[in-house]
């Protein structure tokens, strides 16, 4: 966390108030009778003024949000003394949204370790003669949350470095590890046939792109339609309806889109204007089946390449034999860095892919997910109930307490090799990607660094997570869950920040 000059001033100058609240506990000096009557005076009000200040360090205006039918749960505590700072029914289990990550990044930061790399691979059973492979090329999706055509870009290259230049068989792409996955949320369920957004997209361990189509739009000349062509290349993986207009330059540019899967396959419709000075945007949506996805973009990467497949692709949820060879291999992000941009951008396509690998075994599916992140926390002692159905929190039938929430954040905190990676993935509000964070003082700003989550379906759900420093750079950690009902009015996330930035300040500079 990077204090601000005004913090820094801040801390210095309490650290001077506490030197001279101890001056006046010392015996009067001979001689100096005024003057250290003076410094017993200003260290009696210094004392009274930290006594004040920790008094009212609660969450008296957090806590108003009940009045309005919100159920909280809430804890802040230290965690050199284990002293509790504040507390509202801190043991009570309510849904915690997208703090939900914040369990599934220390449970996969235990069991791969922060530089864990996922692999993705071509393999086959058959035999490369003269450039030619007599059998199958079988993509073997390693459930890399991070893979991306430029992953894929590299992995054809390699093939073709191994020697491949024709294939006498069948593109396949083998999704054993997970997939296609069971949807368990209505959105997902939905997606199969309609999205209009990229979150929603399904889940296979070969999917790539985080299971979305990518399109650009970029204008043409005014009057005429605009130019819209998949991000991915030239070739024609899928059909786009395209609605969209070039206006005259500074018209505006406003752009909608959604995927639809019919006869025809997906097909991506997008409508709206853009200006003919506008700059070319790009706009995603999640496909309906994602280990076909990846199969058209392998096809048409192999194609462009030049490396000739005689059969059409398929997809499979086989493993390959052991007996399978290696032909080429690319390997993903660092965990550390896919934590990084899956906690800043809660991104869910992230989440339960990357909770998915913590099952041993084929065909694993959310709730066995889920469950090996309850096996994890089960060690913690003190925690309480858990309960997971996914590791990105899209489920409602998640829970926990605000007391469980601490406690994994400590548990964290004294595991010296992996908490670097893990507090690093939490957001500073002063610099968080997600602007809806940054409120409060400065103060509050630059001494949290927090996890968010967020529901308004089938209720309103209002939740984080994380650690503070204290004026005296002590650690600190803290967790608001606000759960609402079918009764309750919507809540705004100034409505939670603001109290909670308050109440936080009084601790912070309380201890």
């Amino acid at each position: 966390m990077n204090d601000s000059s005004e913090q820094r001033r801040g801390i210095q100058g309490n650290m001077v108030t506490m030197q001279w609240a101890a001056a006046g506990r010392l015996a009067v000096a001979p001689g100096k009778g005024r003057l250290a009557r003076g410094l017993t005076q200003v260290g009696i009000a210094a004392c009274l003024a930290l006594t004040s200040a920790s008094a009212w360090a609660d969450f008296a205006r957090l806590g108003a949000l009940q009045n309005q039918g919100f159920a909280i749960s809430a804890e802040a505590r230290m965690l050199d003394s284990g002293e509790v700072l504040a507390s509202i029914d801190a043991e009570r289990e309510l849904t915690p949204a997208s703090v939900t990550k914040a369990y599934l990044a220390a449970a996969t930061l235990d069991r791969f370790g922060p530089q864990h790399r996922f692999t993705s691979q071509f393999v086959t059973s058959g035999s490369v003669q003269e450039g030619v492979l007599y059998g199958d090329l079988v993509f073997e999706g390693g459930g890399d949350p991070s893979l991306t055509t430029e992953n894929l870009w590299r992995l054809v290259q390699r093939l073709q470095q191994a020697g491949v230049h024709r294939v006498e068989g069948s593109l396949v792409v083998s999704q054993w590890r997970f997939g296609p996955v069971t949807c368990i949320t209505s959105d997902r369920c939905n997606a199969q046939q309609r999205v209009t957004n990229a979150y929603s997209a399904p889940l296979s361990s070969a999917g790539v792109n985080f299971g979305n189509w990518c399109a650009t739009v970029a204008p043409s000349a005014a009057g005429e339609p605009a130019r819209v062509t998949l991000c991915d290349g030239q070739t024609s993986m899928i059909t786009i309806d395209n609605q969209v207009v070039t206006r005259p330059a500074n018209s505006g540019t406003e752009i909608s889109a959604e995927r639809i899967t019919d006869e025809r396959g997906d097909v991506l419709r997008v409508s709206g204007q853009i200006s003919t000075n506008a700059a070319a945007r790009d706009v995603y949506r999640g496909v309906s089946d994602a280990a076909e996805a990846s199969a058209e973009v392998i096809s048409s990467m192999l194609n462009q390449a030049g490396v000739a497949v005689s059969q059409p692709w398929q997809v499979s949820s086989t493993r390959p034999p052991s007996s399978a060879q290696r032909l080429a291999a690319v390997d993903g992000q660092p965990l550390q860095e896919i934590l990084l941009r899956l906690m800043n951008y809660s991104n869910n396509y992230m989440a339960d892919m990357l909770a998915l690998n913590l099952v041993d075994g084929p065909q694993a599916q959310l709730r066995q997910a889920g469950a090996e992140i309850e096996n994890f926390v089960s060690q913690f002692p003190g925690h309480g109930p858990v309960t997971l159905y996914s590791g990105s929190g899209l489920t409602t039938e998640n829970s926990t307490s605000a007391h469980g929430v601490t406690v994994l954040l400590e548990e964290m905190f004294h595991r010296t090799a992996l908490f670097p990676s893990y507090v690093a993935a939490f957001q500073s509000p002063a610099n968080g990607v997600m602007r809806f964070i940054r409120r409060g003082s400065s103060t509050f700003q630059n001494s949290v660094m927090i996890k968010t989550g967020t529901l308004n379906q089938p209720v309103t759900v209002r939740a984080l997570g994380g650690y503070f420093r204290t004026a005296q750079g002590r650690w600190g950690v803290f967790s608001v869950l606000v759960n609402g009902t079918s009764s309750t009015p919507y809540l705004s996330w100034s409505e939670v920040l603001d109290p909670l930035s308050l109440d936080m300040d009084a601790m912070i500079l309380a201890n």
